[in-house]
């Protein structure tokens, strides 16, 4: 290659056994605005059809390079240094072959480059979740405004972007401090994130975006990204290891001062995730998760666990004290403003979970629920926990419920109380009123019919997931809160034949599965409905054809 060929970016792909998706990764950074780029696909030696289709790509684009590693190393972190050692472009970027570029990021991060000397420029990430298609920003408080950031410490929140993907790179920079990606383990993206952060003197961030992340949260566990595989405790070993050669690298690279905002990133979003699914793990996996997790939380800053949110606090003080079963029951409620079951009040009126009183110092100070308000904050955002005990299924299209709810800020006075299950599926809503009615105090128990043959389901039909949500009625006011079902029971599906026949929906009542694991009710169009009169009403919903309709009308008029 003549230097006047040289490319300007060179854009590494890396891919192992993904033949499906690879060509639409590619093919994003084929069609970018800025074209004068060098493509590498770095495929880790995949088994699949992946070299064939990564051959083709690269007969069809002179831009295309394939590289193909001589044997699986079982990360993202070598097929990405291999593709280094032979990038000929100045600047670098990293693509995953399940993700996507935006058609302008390499002309929008390379402009970044060329208005001044910096170390790297960052963009906005899009997530996109497969199954809905719905699209958000992966921290978008941190890539609001564009600016110039002069060193880490002026801005150590940025360390909760960790994604290499997001970036170009100055391949002058990663020379000078011979950066590289970590091998032989997961999550390198967080070590070499950090690093850059650390030695980079100058790094731009513009709001635009420039990276696409695919999620797809209900993959197979054998197709479920690394970030997605966290029931494998080599993934927790994984991720605990990098947090330790992070700490080590801030005080050998002079930034030991980053280690609490470290620290709460860590709790805050790397723990946090398997908290999340800490209600659907047993015994033993909780125990060997607590051996793994535990020495290196008593390292962690006590500064940064004060920063979380209480519900975390709780689940984190539990996990740590090995009462598993208490920890399960918090975790259900991360998020979601969800009462604990029972509450211990000690001499001094504070408050704590669970029933019996914490006795070490740092226990108490993380176990006292004082500040969540239980027992004073208005109706409206009141505490509640609403637990389905029993769950049958009825004559027909419907299920019986007995409900169990508790309210340990003893918001509600002794004696019955007006409640509903609301469910939407579409625009108008159905409500199967109940009673709960009181067991003990601060204890309600109510049952409840609900026909799913009578949801109001539109005419067009409806494909979709709806949680039922629970309704209590207080002194002219109402409080709504989610509706957690038993993690496990065989899903109910039946026929249900909508408005006299001509809307046939296949109906499931299932457990979430997820989460905090509530009811989940899931609806999918049949016969007609799917075959014709869902096609059309899609079509009709298209911008332009809204457009034109709405043209039409005005011409009518």
């Amino acid at each position: 290659m003549t230097p006047d060929a040289l490319p300007d970016v060179t854009v590494t792909v890396i891919v192992y056994n993904d033949a499906a998706r690879l060509p639409r990764a590619v093919e994003s950074v084929r069609r970018q605005t800025h074209a004068n780029i060098e493509i590498i696909i770095s495929d880790d030696h995949s088994t699949d059809e992946t070299p064939r289709v990564a051959a083709q790509l690269a007969a069809q684009d002179p831009r295309i390079r394939h590289l193909r590693l001589p044997r699986n190393s079982g990360g993202c972190s070598a097929p990405r240094n291999r593709a280094l050692e032979i990038a000929g472009a100045p600047y670098a970027m990293f693509l995953d072959s399940d993700d996507e570029l935006t058609d302008n990021a390499v002309e929008l991060l390379l402009s970044a480059h060329r208005e001044r000397e910096i170390d790297f420029a960052m963009g906005a990430v899009v997530r996109v979740r497969e199954d809905s298609g719905r699209r958000t920003k992966w921290m978008p408080h941190l890539v609001a405004e564009r600016r110039t950031v002069i060193g880490i410490e002026s801005e150590p929140r940025l360390l909760f972007e960790h994604l290499s993907t997001s970036k170009m790179y100055a391949r002058a920079f990663l020379d000078r401090y011979d950066l590289r990606f970590p091998e032989g383990i997961h999550y390198e993206d967080q070590l070499f994130s950090t690093q850059a952060y650390c030695l980079a003197k100058e790094f731009t961030i513009i709001p635009e975006p420039v990276y696409r992340w695919y999620i797809a949260p209900y993959a197979a566990t054998e197709a479920a990204s690394i970030s997605n595989q966290r029931h494998k405790l080599d993934n927790v070993r994984d991720r605990v290891h990098v947090q330790r050669l992070i700490d080590d690298f801030l005080v050998e690279s002079g930034h030991a001062g980053l280690r609490e905002e470290k620290d709460y990133k860590f709790l805050k979003h790397d723990f946090r995730m398997y908290a999340g699914d800490l209600p659907y793990r047993d015994e033993e996996w909780l125990s060997s998760f607590t051996d793994i997790t535990t020495p290196y939380l008593e390292t962690l800053s006590p500064a940064a666990y004060a920063r979380l949110p209480r519900t975390e606090r709780v689940v984190l003080q539990l996990i740590r004290e090995r009462r598993f079963h208490e920890a399960r029951s918090a975790a259900r409620g991360l998020g979601r403003a969800v009462a604990p079951r029972h509450v211990t009040p000690d001499a001094d009126g504070h408050l704590y979970w669970g029933t019996t009183l914490p006795t070490a110092t740092w226990a108490r100070r993380e176990l006292d629920v004082s500040d969540l308000e239980l027992d004073t904050r208005p109706f409206r955002s009141a505490q509640f926990r609403h637990e389905i005990t029993e769950l049958t299924r009825g004559p027909g299209a419907s299920i019986d419920l007995t409900i169990r709810t508790y309210d340990p800020g003893l918001r509600l006075p002794v004696g019955p109380h007006r409640a509903a299950l609301l469910l939407t599926p579409g625009r108008q809503r159905l409500k199967a009123p109940f009673r709960l009615t009181p067991v003990r105090p601060g204890v309600y128990e109510g049952h409840v019919h609900l026909d799913l043959a009578t949801a109001p389901v539109p005419h067009h039909g409806f494909a979709g997931v709806r949680h039922p949500l629970l309704r209590i009625e207080h002194q002219g006011q109402h409080h709504t809160a989610v509706l957690l079902a038993p993690l496990s029971f065989p899903p109910l599906t039946t026929r249900i034949n909508y408005h006299t026949s001509t809307a046939p929906h296949r109906v499931t009542i299932e457990p979430e599965g997820r989460g905090p694991g509530r009811l989940q009710i899931r609806w999918q169009p049949v016969g007609i409905t799917a075959r014709l009169i869902r096609p059309v009403v899609r079509r009709v919903a298209r911008p332009k054809a809204r457009r034109a309709a709405r043209l039409l009308r005005s011409a009518l008029r």
